[in-house]
């Protein structure tokens, strides 16, 4: 089941179920956020589906009518977007691996058997990422990347920081979670993401990994519950005034990744500080395209389209250069 968050005609958040061709959609009565689905179903012990009988499904309407006025909203949000984290895992895709490694090769690498840093990371996931008889596996690469304040909806532009030296799209699956009363992790389902990054930052020294994911980033339309498939196959394109500039297949899902999701989710959950009762997490878990590797160079006005069928209609987000901000002498002493 796919259900989308949006804003009625009167300006109000609403929920509504997706149709399987994503041409439709029904409101969900009574319901103004997947969060509130989410406290509702943890609070009777029961699961989403179960849940969602408790909401009347009102008149089918047509999805692109969303999209024409702009009023679609992430797939899931946070009352107080402080309160949600924005995190993610990477080298977890076969195949990831090696566009990192060009991008982190060493300057004087005397020893061409020598691993870099990120090929000893992905082999470590290789050999052991994934959890077995209730143990977890290695732990993979960690980032953080911001609160829920970054989260672009469907539709609307990424804004890319003065200070940016690229604009890279990452086409990846989020895992949506809201923290229970007990402080368990409880997963809502996933989402198509672009894991917006800056991948010259990146490149100039493996060490700039956490500057260069300091970025925003976008999820949806969509957020899919219920069991999730094996292996899926989306594409991932830029398009630049009405024209196809780069598109490319990418896999992604358990199959397809060196690290099991529940690996992944381990590694994330096992600090405490990310167990706090009515927390949102929307946890990235990696891709192994982009068109960085290819040597596209993005630019603003730029639009990444990202599409997973499973996952209903494609998330779609322009590129937007924002004003110059934080000044050199902007600290003020008090």
């Amino acid at each position: 089941m796919l259900l989308i968050q949006y804003l009625d005609t009167d300006g109000q958040p609403a929920v509504g179920v997706l149709s399987d061709d994503g041409e439709q959609y029904r409101p969900l009565r009574g319901l103004t956020s997947t969060y509130a689905l989410a406290q509702a179903a943890i609070a009777s012990g029961r699961d989403l589906a179960t849940s969602l009988q408790d909401y009347p499904q009102g008149e089918p309407a047509p999805y692109a009518g969303l999209v024409e006025r702009g009023a679609l909203l992430p797939p899931l949000t946070h009352p107080d977007p402080a309160h949600c984290y924005v995190t993610g895992t990477g080298l977890t895709h076969m195949g990831s691996a090696a566009t990192r490694d060009q991008m982190h090769q060493k300057l004087h690498q005397h020893d061409s058997a020598e691993l870099t840093d990120s090929m000893k990371i992905f082999r470590l996931g290789l050999e052991g990422g994934r959890h077995q008889n209730g143990q977890p596996g290695v732990q993979p690469e960690w980032f953080y990347k911001g609160d829920g304040s970054i989260v672009a909806a469907p539709g609307q532009p990424l804004p890319a920081p003065d200070f940016a030296l690229d604009y890279g799209e990452e086409p990846e699956l989020v895992g949506l979670y809201v923290i229970d009363p007990h402080g368990q992790p409880c997963r809502l389902g996933f989402a198509v993401g672009n894991e917006f990054s800056d991948h010259v930052t990146e490149r100039q020294n493996y060490l700039y990994l956490a500057h260069s994911k300091l970025r925003p980033c976008a999820l949806g339309p969509a957020l899919r519950i219920g069991a999730l498939p094996a292996a899926l196959t989306g594409e991932s394109r830029i398009e630049r005034d009405g024209a196809i500039v780069w598109q490319k297949p990418f896999l992604t899902g358990e199959a397809n990744m060196c690290h099991s999701l529940a690996n992944l989710e381990y590694h994330h959950f096992k600090y405490r500080q990310f167990l706090r009762p009515g927390d949102v997490h929307l946890h990235f878990f990696g891709t192994a395209t982009l068109s960085f590797a290819d040597g596209i160079a993005v630019q603003q006005g730029d639009a990444f389209v990202i599409h997973i069928p499973e996952f209903g209609p494609a998330l779609r987000n322009p590129v937007a250069a924002t004003a110059a901000g934080f000044a050199i002498e902007g600290v003020r002493a008090l």
